[in-house]
């Protein structure tokens, strides 16, 4: 039998698999009580939260690393206004407000990297 440590969604799981003979079904596999997972990089935590406080999400478009944010909680902005900047490929990319509205959250900091569809803030 060989144990592995396999972490799915953040949540490690110990698995025990046990080897079949030669050309024998699928060995079967049997799953530990899940452990706690080892922390994320500092970084990545901003990206985790994603629950903005706000009805409208804005989110990024592309995959990238926060330049910038220009916007701050409590800022009125109108619809094309700028949030915050995305660096993607050494271009820098406005992501702006989708309607006029009031900045309720801002949920990552510069330097953070951010996948596209990523909650960056949210507005009410």
């Amino acid at each position: 039998m060989k144990t592995y440590t396999i972490t799915v969604n953040g949540v490690a799981y110990d698995v025990t698999v046990e080897e079949g003979a030669g050309g024998a079904a699928a060995p079967a596999a049997k799953a530990a009580a899940p452990k706690a997972a080892p922390k994320a990089a500092p970084a990545a935590a901003p990206k985790a939260a994603g629950t903005g406080a706000g009805a409208v999400k804005v989110t990024a478009s592309v995959p990238g690393k926060v330049f910038k944010v220009e916007a701050s909680v409590g800022q009125a902005v109108k619809a094309g206004d700028p949030i915050i900047i995305l660096e993607a490929m050494k271009m820098e990319i406005p992501v702006v407000a989708p309607q006029d509205g009031t900045v309720a959250s801002i949920d990552v900091a510069v330097g953070a990297a951010v996948e596209n569809g990523d909650v960056l803030a949210s507005l009410n």
